[in-house]
């Protein structure tokens, strides 16, 4: 997903909150081309190492594109179907990791403007 420029992108431990999977890895993208692109990615990833997908929905719009491989399931959105569909809230009571770019630049914290000094009274 990373290498695919995926924003957002989150895991939710569902363990302890349903039997229907253990983990949903959430993220979003800014066109239909890269929603294909990061679902595309994450099925040959998975592939190589040896996980078929289950079962996969969502090819045919691009908006929201589905990977089942039972114990986690994969979410690739498009922005805004990511907002209207809130799963993040909607699992809100999950354990929530965000996963980052590890060769992504921090943008730098703007500087803080010191406060003038005041003269010394005498």
């Amino acid at each position: 997903m990373i290498s695919k420029k995926a924003i957002d992108v989150v895991i939710l431990d569902l363990k302890k909150l349903t039997s229907a999977t253990d983990h949903f890895v959430i993220c979003s993208a800014d066109s239909d081309t890269q929603v294909k692109a990061i679902a595309d990615s994450v099925e040959t990833g998975m592939e190589s190492l040896g996980e078929n997908v289950w079962h996969k929905e969502g090819y045919h719009a691009l908006r929201w594109i589905v990977l089942d491989y039972v114990d986690v399931v994969v979410h690739v959105f498009h922005k805004e179907e990511r907002a209207f569909y809130n799963l993040d809230r909607l699992w809100g009571d999950a354990k929530r990791t965000e996963v980052q770019d590890p060769l992504a630049v921090p943008k730098p914290e703007p500087k803080k403007r010191r406060a003038a000094k005041k003269p010394i009274k005498k």
